[in-house]
């Protein structure tokens, strides 16, 4: 199963004081728009996103179909194939946004401590 770039998405208090806090471990930011309250940082092959305001809890987070420099894969499981094979192992699966038969959606499953785990694809 190839469920693609793993990254920590973390609910923080202020984005500017995480961010200047990260920078100090390594990370330079690559992606996101502190003014949509949220950056996505990187020290190698480690992501980490910092995001204020759009949830209470941090999130495993997993993007088919993303390498983990962000890079579009030629090959990779499709977010519905995911989502079925889950659902056919009978994990529970929540915000589910899945349209059409290709191309972004996303959902989440719940670990057996209630930590989020998010599948989110954007190719």
């Amino acid at each position: 199963m190839k469920i693609g770039c793993f990254s920590v998405s973390l609910a923080v208090k202020d984005l500017a004081v995480s961010q200047a806090f990260y920078k100090k471990l390594g990370f330079e930011v690559y992606a996101g728009n502190p003014e949509h309250h949220f950056v996505i940082m990187k020290n190698g092959d480690t992501n980490i996103g910092l995001f204020q305001g759009m949830f209470e809890d941090n999130i495993l987070t997993f993007n088919p179909g993303w390498d983990q420099g962000a890079n579009p894969l030629s090959d990779f499981d499709d977010i519905r194939a995911l989502h079925q094979t889950f659902k056919a192992q009978g994990m529970k699966t929540v915000q589910e946004n899945l349209q059409g038969d290709a191309g972004p959606g996303s959902f989440a499953v719940l670990d057996p401590d209630g930590n989020a785990i998010l599948f989110d694809q954007h190719v």
